[in-house]
């Protein structure tokens, strides 16, 4: 059973681009026997460098190579069939076929290695953005979550939109933000500040103190990127912070810079605008003290959607936004899983299927209370 078992690891794994082989086989083998049939003043060998150069486009450096080696191999037929090697017109069609083969399969194998790179770096950058974007539990709490992030780049990205949920002893607290500026600035402050939430949402009692702590955190993780020489003059975070309790049918909610949650009450949508708006977090100089949440209803069967800039400022080819207030009552009495995809779909379908700008969302409904306790 074991000799079975590696002997099925070292057999090569079938693709389709094999099968694609046939085609510059059967190019060969065309143009072979067209050329020994034809006349010796007509010279079809030169044409044989399609091959390779057809294989170069879906398959590797190997299988080129050895296409290379049989368009060779038929020129040298098609040489001795015609007069012999010896031909002078033979022998510079050989090396000019040998000269370009060796160009292609050199090509081909400088992209393929390139293209392991990228592959790796993919991967090192997808498992990075896990670790620092950790998925969000489908249920906390009396609560039930449902989450969706979109990119904008077809590879994975560090940065941009960033949510983060955390269970307190008396309630659940969310985190929704979208991180401003390019490079190691953002991707510090998206990780720092994710890190930073998670722990001080167990530490401070009242939602100002939080927010306050996630700003001291953000300024002083820019002030050091500017020591060291990067450039975060332009680097903030607009966030929305919000913080449930499970005994009262209410939703604290601090927004700094951020698009308001809208709650979705049956076929009704209203959007949770606080009375007090505080700046992005790394703008500590603009902050004036601690800044008062809006407390709203949020009883059992609304749903509370938290959304970043992204999902409400994609256009469509007529260039109009999406509209997202307008969407929601199309999708009333659904759950929160079956709503993000739903939005997920339409906000694809909205753009034509690219997005220019990441896009992040977070649903969650209320369920029934849970009396206070041990934390899930």
């Amino acid at each position: 059973m074991r000799l079975r078992e590696r002997l099925h690891e070292v057999r090569p794994s079938w693709q389709p681009a094999h099968a694609l082989l046939a085609i510059p086989l059967a190019f060969i083998a065309l143009i072979t026997v067209a050329d020994v049939l034809s006349p010796e003043t007509i010279h079809l060998g030169p044409l044989l460098v399609v091959a390779p150069a057809l294989t170069a486009s879906f398959a590797g450096p190997v299988e080129t190579g050895f296409i290379a080696v049989l368009a060779v191999v038929a020129q040298v037929i098609i040489a001795f069939l015609h007069g012999g090697i010896g031909t002078l017109n033979h022998q510079v069609q050989i090396v000019a076929l040998l000269l370009v083969s060796a160009i292609v399969v050199t090509f081909r194998y400088v992209r393929e290695h390139y293209r392991i790179q990228l592959t790796h770096v993919r991967s090192v950058s997808e498992v990075a953005q896990r670790v620092i974007l950790r998925p969000l539990p489908r249920r906390i709490g009396p609560l039930r979550i449902a989450s969706m992030y979109i990119a904008a780049a077809a590879e994975a990205r560090i940065g941009g939109d960033l949510y983060a949920a955390a269970r307190t002893m008396g309630g659940t607290r969310l985190l929704i933000g979208d991180v401003r500026g390019k490079g190691l600035a953002s991707v510090s402050d998206a990780a720092l500040l994710l890190c930073a939430f998670r722990e001080a949402s167990h530490h401070h009692a009242t939602l100002p103190r939080l927010v306050t702590h996630l700003e001291s955190s953000v300024c002083r993780n820019l002030a050091e990127l500017t020591e060291t020489g990067e450039d975060a003059t332009e680097c903030f975070v607009t966030a929305l912070i919000i913080d449930i309790p499970d005994a009262e049918p209410v939703a604290h909610v601090i927004d700094c810079g951020h698009p308001p949650p809208l709650l979705l009450r049956g076929d009704r949508v209203v959007a949770l605008t606080p009375d007090q708006t505080a700046p992005p977090l790394g703008l500590g100089e603009f902050a004036a003290g601690d800044h008062q949440p809006g407390t709203f209803g949020f009883e059992p069967g609304d749903i509370l959607l938290l959304y970043t800039d992204g999902v409400i400022e994609c256009r469509d080819h007529t260039g109009a936004f999406y509209p997202l207030a307008e969407r929601l009552p199309l999708w009333a009495g659904e759950d929160a899983a079956t709503l993000v995809e739903r939005l997920h779909d339409d906000l694809l379908d909205h753009v034509g299927g690219r997005l220019d700008d990441d896009a992040a969302a977070i649903a969650i409904e209320r369920l029934t209370a849970e009396p206070t306790g041990r934390p899930h």
